[in-house]
């Protein structure tokens, strides 16, 4: 079955927004509202089977083995920027869904006990950013490439991951499948909607939960170069737009944010500015992607 066959047959394929039953969040909000925080390691010589992007990480591309400028620019992410990013959710008690790759996990196992202690979510995040699914992925080790991220996980924070969202949004035609396999409960890798919607996948429906790909730090900011008030702004502007939009049903927005670019000190404040405008709307529901699906579980017949 080719990729298109694939997609067909999944059941919001033919399902457009204006036709679907309304979706109620809790307290009358309009707008449910999640970030998810992508906590990655970049691998200095990847594995030679490996795929990567060709943008990844963007700038000047990937240099020769030892790419230094490469490899610093990322691991900025992970002994800097995250720590900048979670004192910023502290500050306002707020919480995000952290997407952590299993190398991360077992290099810096401290991240992950921080968050856990502070309630954040955990979803998996795949191996490493230099090592993304795809169909060139055999079945059997993408399976393997999932459990061994869960269960790293599952190890160091002693929680299971209910969440996953792949490493570059990375996917082959097996992977929901896989994923519903194996205990996952939400993806994040498709930004097709405004909705949750389910994916059936044999053993039992995943829920998707799309990422505002446009508004993804990385891609507004990195791949096409908007500066950070441009960014600010337009988060602004779509909440403004779903909250209008909202009152024939709720809408979902989850922004995914990296560490080594929106931790940077230049950056920080633009976040920061984020969070205070969401936390003083009316209408919105603050949650994790979790808490997203599994409401939507509950209250919309998808079991």
């Amino acid at each position: 079955m080719n990729a298109v066959d694939a997609y067909d047959r999944l059941p919001h394929a033919t399902s457009v927004i204006v036709n679907r039953p309304p979706i109620h969040w809790p307290n009358g909000a309009r707008v449910a509202i999640a970030f998810v925080v992508s906590a990655e390691y970049y691998e200095m010589q990847p594995a030679p089977d490996a795929f990567i992007p060709p943008n990844v990480p963007g700038g000047f591309g990937r240099a020769p083995y030892p790419d230094f400028r490469a490899f610093s620019q990322r691991e900025y992410g992970n002994r800097v920027g995250i720590f900048r990013v979670i004192q910023a959710f502290d500050q306002r008690n707020m919480v995000a869904t952290v997407a952590i790759d299993e190398s991360v996990a077992t290099r810096y196992p401290h991240i992950v006990t921080q968050l856990a202690a502070r309630k954040w979510e955990i979803a998996g995040h795949g191996f490493s950013v230099t090592r993304v699914i795809s169909n060139q992925m055999p079945a059997e080790k993408e399976r393997a490439y999932i459990a061994s991220a869960l269960d790293a996980l599952e190890r160091v924070s002693g929680q299971r991951p209910k969440g996953w969202h792949g490493s570059e949004y990375g996917q082959s035609e097996r992977t929901t499948r896989l994923l519903a396999e194996l205990g996952v409960d939400y993806v994040l890798d498709w930004p097709n909607d405004e909705q949750p919607f389910l994916m059936h996948a044999d053993v039992k429906p995943l829920v998707s939960i799309a990422m505002a790909l446009e508004l993804d730090d990385v891609v507004s900011g990195w791949h096409r170069r908007l500066s950070m008030d441009r960014w600010r702004n337009a988060v602004r502007d779509a909440v403004d737009q779903l909250l209008a939009d909202g009152t024939a049903g709720g809408r979902h927005l989850v922004l995914n944010l990296h560490p080594w670019l929106i931790g940077h000190p230049h950056r920080i404040g633009y976040l920061e500015e984020v969070l205070d405008d969401i936390r003083a709307r009316q209408r919105v529901w603050i949650a994790t992607a979790g808490e997203i699906a599994a409401h939507y579980r509950q209250h919309a017949g998808a079991r």
